[in-house]
């Protein structure tokens, strides 16, 4: 991996965020190819739980100040940047007062989902794929973790099709059973269309539960990894119906091979 660009884009991650399979795993996969060579660029939300005193997230003004358009609104997209100093990786983070201060990520103190879960990651996606833009810095492979930015495979091989900085990327997406019941606002499908992305391409949004998330996500994938032992039977299957490179799972234990030779013998070649 040595040189090779990888950008993570991660619903959430430790150490700004509690420890799961998701946010585990979404440090660990940086931290592995950062420690092989590769060149990394890490992106989350900046949700209104994660302690920016504690951290040292800053404001980067140069970055920050565009505005994007979420359904037919525009909203600012304002980015921070910190540091895991042990580690030497620095993160970015998208923000926006009204889709990320609330002090939770997904859902309310009673478990509700929130209402704008759908626009919050329209918003990311748009978010990170700008920012990349800004910085000018074209990544090989792209991977994503967590259904918040599992938006970005879609966007990435429709709305943004024609951006030449990611003509040669390949999209990676793990897929997690950590996922949410219920489903999102049922008028998330009109949102994604809105963008100008063709109504087939985006079916199971018509009932935007996580798996029928996943299912758009990993239908925009290049590659797929595996990354829980078990997961729903539909996306399981949709899965191996899928004509691409799939990881099968592996413990967080033995990963840094697995990932290691799939990105190099599967993704990249």
């Amino acid at each position: 991996m040595t040189d090779k660009r990888v950008l993570f884009v991660a619903s959430e991650m430790v150490p700004y965020l509690p420890e799961n399979e998701v946010s585990s795993m979404a440090y660990e996969s940086p931290r592995m190819v950062n420690d092989r060579g590769g060149q990394i660029r890490i992106f989350m939300p900046r949700f209104g739980n994660i302690n920016e005193r504690r951290h040292q997230l800053h404001e980067v003004i140069r970055l920050s100040g565009m505005n994007l358009v979420v359904n037919d609104m525009d909203m600012p997209l304002i980015i921070k940047v910190a540091s895991i100093p042990k580690e030497r990786i620095q993160v970015y983070f998208i923000d926006n007062e009204e889709y990320f201060k609330r002090k939770a990520t997904f859902t309310d103190e009673d478990g509700n989902l929130f209402p704008d879960n759908d626009e919050r990651a329209i918003f990311f996606a748009k978010g990170v794929v700008e920012t990349v833009k800004k910085l000018n810095w074209n990544p090989d492979i792209i991977h994503v973790h967590g259904w918040m930015a599992s938006l970005l495979p879609l966007y990435l091989k429709k709305y943004y099709a024609d951006e030449p900085l990611f003509a040669d990327s390949k999209i990676v997406t793990s897929v997690y059973n950590k996922g949410f019941e219920g489903t999102l606002d049922k008028e998330m499908i009109n949102k994604v269309k809105f963008d100008g992305v063709d109504e087939e391409t985006i079916k199971p949004l018509e009932d935007p539960t996580y798996s029928n998330l996943l299912k758009v996500a990993v239908d925009h994938s290049d590659a797929v990894i595996v990354a829980s032992e078990e997961l729903p039977e539909d996306l399981k299957a949709h899965i191996d119906s899928l004509d691409v490179p799939v990881q099968p799972h592996v413990s967080i234990y033995e990963f840094e091979e697995a990932y290691n030779t799939f990105y190099e013998t599967k993704v990249l070649s």
